[in-house]
């Protein structure tokens, strides 16, 4: 999985969306909200999978391969915010924006996607306890796996902002909370931007998993590498905090999110080659939750010409519209682990 914006779609297979996502949200700031999906393309009468023709959406450029008519977003990763408290000098979803959709019409749309196939949401940013101290997240999690009923709830954070207190109000609705680390180096994460002030981001990060453990909830890891910390070793510290997934991305350049005259950030400082990322999972191929994302597999992610294409908005025209401005390679959907135990009640773990 990876990014999108209010309503975004992802898994892995990332299917991003670029252009000023017209009305995301009705009538809301059009170019807050922009959706990436990831999408399971639903069987045939006979059991097997429609991979259709490669056709181009009209008006948009973009390629999407599959029949629309049998596309389902079964993996669902939505960034509700672009606000973040850390300032990592290669992020390409930056803080362009400060809007956040009413909490009633968040969970229009989920309850929209849900109706369509959903099974997994992932709420992301952004950082997403950045807004109402994580009340609002908290109340789209309990929403999503109470009423909605979904199999799997998760979210990607930062870990700085998370507090105890959340975890007792909201983590029996929480399957899986993935932290970001870079680096086990508090020098080296400062460098990327990671730092804030006295606190130490390893150090919460020990924090954070003895929580999940205390409260059920699976831990995982998201690590960028780049210029500073690919000649790391993090085997050790890896397996000593056991994520059920350590899931491990190459630097992506995002021409006006991390380069370029408009973009906030400017990453190419951060960049690493194939031949360099590839060291580095070699360096750590014994470990077994490791979950690679090169930038080579990026192609899911359109972002043709060097940005992303947002579809329609789902509360506008409905998800198999929205769908059809998407790009989908099942292959690869299956090929990089898309589908997977997502959910703790089938995880059987030893807390």
């Amino acid at each position: 999985m990876w990014t999108l914006v209010p309503l975004a779609f992802a898994g892995k297979l990332l299917s991003a969306f670029r252009k000023p996502l017209s009305s995301l949200w009705g009538s809301l700031a059009p170019l807050l909200l922009w959706l990436r999906a990831a999408f399971w393309l639903a069987g045939t009468e006979k059991g097997g999978q429609q991979r259709g023709r490669r056709e181009a959406a009209e008006g948009t450029g973009l390629e999407y391969e599959g029949d629309t008519r049998s596309l389902t977003p079964t993996s669902v990763n939505y960034h509700f915010t672009r606000q973040c408290n850390y300032k990592c000098g290669f992020c390409f979803h930056t803080a362009k924006t400060s809007f956040v959709l009413p909490l009633q019409e968040a969970r229009r749309g989920l309850t929209l996607l849900r109706e369509a196939g959903m099974e997994k949401i992932n709420f992301s940013g952004g950082e997403p306890f950045i807004h109402d101290r994580g009340e609002y997240l908290g109340q789209l999690v309990k929403f999503c796996k109470e009423e909605l009923h979904l199999p799997s709830v998760s979210i990607v954070s930062n870990g700085s902002l998370i507090r105890e207190r959340w975890f007792k109000n909201y983590g029996d609705y929480l399957d899986i909370l993935a932290i970001s680390c870079d680096s086990f180096d508090e020098q080296v994460n400062v460098l990327i931007g990671r730092g804030q002030g006295k606190k130490n981001h390893v150090e919460n990060l020990q924090k954070l998993r003895m929580w999940c453990r205390d409260y059920r909830v699976a831990f995982k890891i998201n690590s960028v590498i780049n210029r500073f910390n690919v000649e790391e070793d993090m085997k050790e510290q890896i397996r000593a905090l056991s994520p059920v997934r350590w899931k491990v991305f190459q630097c992506l350049i995002i021409e006006g999110e991390n380069a370029g005259d408009d973009a906030l950030r400017q990453a190419e400082q951060f960049v690493i080659s194939d031949e360099e990322f590839e060291r580095f999972l070699d360096r750590h191929k014994e470990v077994s939750c490791l979950v690679p994302e090169s930038n080579q597999k990026m192609r899911f992610l359109n972002c043709r010409n060097g940005r992303k294409d947002p579809s329609k908005s789902i509360l506008d025209v409905g998800v198999q519209e929205a769908i059809k401005f998407s790009g989908f390679d099942e292959k690869m959907f299956l090929k990089r682990g898309g589908k997977y135990v997502w959910s703790k009640a089938d995880l059987k773990l030893d807390w």
